[in-house]
Parts: C-alpha cells; sequence; structure tokens
C-alpha cells in the first residue's frame, strides 16, 4: 500500500494511505530515518494468526487466575 507524508503536526506525521488518502496520524518515531512532507511510504497490513492466538491463551489464562481468585 502506499502512502504520503502530507505534513508534520507536532510529534505526529499526517500520512494520506491509498488512492481515497485516507488520513492516518504516525507518530514521528515510527516512519524511516529521513522522511519528510513529500515523502512516499510502502507498507501493508497483514493478519497474525500466530500472534493472535498467542494473545488470546494470554488472555484466556489471565481471566482464569481472575475467576479462581474470587471463589472462596
Amino acid at each position: 500500500m502506499k502512502a504520503v507524508i502530507d505534513r508534520f503536526e507536532g510529534d505526529y506525521a499526517v500520512v494520506l494511505v491509498g488512492e481515497s488518502e485516507v488520513k492516518m496520524d504516525v507518530p514521528r518515531t515510527l516512519l524511516p530515518r529521513g522522511s519528510r512532507e513529500g515523502s512516499w511510504l510502502t507498507f501493508d497490513l497483514r493478519l497474525d494468526p500466530e500472534g493472535e492466538k498467542r494473545q488470546r491463551e494470554k488472555i484466556s489464562k489471565l481471566l482464569d487466575k481472575l475467576k479462581n481468585k474470587e471463589r472462596p
């Protein structure tokens, strides 16, 4: 996916994403070194099934721990 840095506002860059130019505020710290207004970026968003599985397991364990604490 393509995006362009439109402008900087404080610690954030206003990035216009895709052909429809959806506005997204991105922390400057996440941008590549040398990024400036007018810089073009390429990025992609992908699902991470393994990461999701790990997170669900972590949450399940925390919920079980909380449930067991409430029992007298």
